[in-house]
């Protein structure tokens, strides 16, 4: 599937959460980079970022997106997921913790452990902070390429591009990367 096809609204991401004891780091690492694999070769599926734990929680956060629901809920109750679960159920503390998310709100969904959701304010300036350069930088990269081809560079078409360059790395790279950052911040009273 080409980026260009991809219906965003119908983005789904898996957020899984697994607490690995501390003698098992390094096969759970080794599991971890065929889970990754086993994943990427389902269709459907848009990418995987992996959040490590910070100091000695052992808490990894795997985040899994898919085009659709259905292809989410296809490699959730796939014979090879199924496999990769009773395998690394052993390596874990409080076992596999799936949660699908259909929205962009899971960037400021709290780990497991009572904090609350930031407030929406936080959430919003959080991400308009990440968007307005992007606003301002992705239209000047796209300029000379909409000069040279003028069919690109009309309202409509110069439109869906820049907001094709500017929700595709938001949404896989800058935001889940930001949140972590701002943390702190976001979960301050």
């Amino acid at each position: 599937m080409s980026a260009t096809s991809i219906d965003l609204n119908s983005v789904v991401t898996l957020v899984i959460h697994h607490k690995v004891r501390s003698e098992a780091l390094p096969r759970y690492e080794a599991w971890l980079r065929r889970a990754v694999k086993e994943a990427r070769k389902q269709p459907g599926h848009l990418g995987v970022n992996v959040i490590r734990p910070d100091g000695e929680s052992g808490m990894f956060t795997t985040v899994v997106r898919f085009a659709d629901a259905g292809q989410l809920q296809a490699w959730i109750d796939s014979a090879e997921r199924a496999a990769l679960i009773e395998e690394v159920s052993p390596l874990l503390e409080e076992g596999d913790h799936p949660l699908v998310h259909a929205d962009a709100e899971f960037w400021f969904t709290p780990e497991r452990g009572g904090r609350a959701q930031p407030p929406r304010w936080k959430q919003a300036l959080l991400t308009y902070l990440v968007i307005a350069p992007l606003t301002m930088l992705i239209p000047k990269l796209w300029a000379p390429v909409f000069a040279r081809y003028p069919l690109l560079g009309g309202m409509v078409p110069s439109n869906l591009l820049i907001t094709l360059c500017i929700v595709l790395p938001v949404v896989f790279l800058i935001m889940p990367w930001v949140t972590r950052l701002c943390a702190g911040w976001l979960s301050a009273k």
